[in-house]
């Protein structure tokens, strides 16, 4: 059951609170991995909402693979930040309004080629020192901290 799309046809448009999981995923050399969303051209992180009944491990974990064709452990995975506010008030293009909950994972160990699905139109590697500046605005803040966690 997809939740999101049962609320929408209840609410429309309208704000609705969503709780989101992410992922941070590092190659050997300290790359970020992030995806080119299909749907506003922006760059994030790979994740999206929790199904009914999920835990956010599972959130997470589907969801990375569902948009990139990796595998991920539970145990390989670290909570970077817990995410919420006017940061993550976000519109997506076709007029749906969301305050997330978003949490943040990070993690170093997986297993798999990573493969595009329809949600994206490029996955890439980046160095952190190199990002892209069009990002989504939930993402903005990850990066603030992500860049201030570099500095030390």
């Amino acid at each position: 059951m997809n939740y999101i799309k049962s609320m929408r046809e209840k609410v429309g448009h309208d704000p609705i609170f969503m709780c989101a999981c992410g992922c941070l995923i590092f190659n050997e050399r300290n790359q970020i991995l992030l995806q080119k969303r299909s749907d506003d051209g922006l760059w994030g992180n790979p994740g999206g909402s929790m199904e009914l009944g999920e835990t956010i491990y599972d959130t997470v974990i589907r969801e990375v693979k569902e948009e990139t064709n990796l595998d991920l452990d539970k145990d390989s995975l670290k909570i970077f930040n817990i995410y919420s506010g006017e940061e993550q008030h976000h519109i997506y293009p076709n007029g749906d309004e969301v305050y997330m909950v978003n949490i943040i994972f990070e993690v170093r160990a997986y297993r798999g080629e990573v493969i595009c699905d329809s949600e994206s139109t490029e996955l890439k590697y980046f160095d952190l020192a190199d990002l892209p500046t069009d990002i989504t605005k939930p993402f903005a803040c990850v990066l603030r901290d992500l860049r201030k966690e570099q500095q030390g």
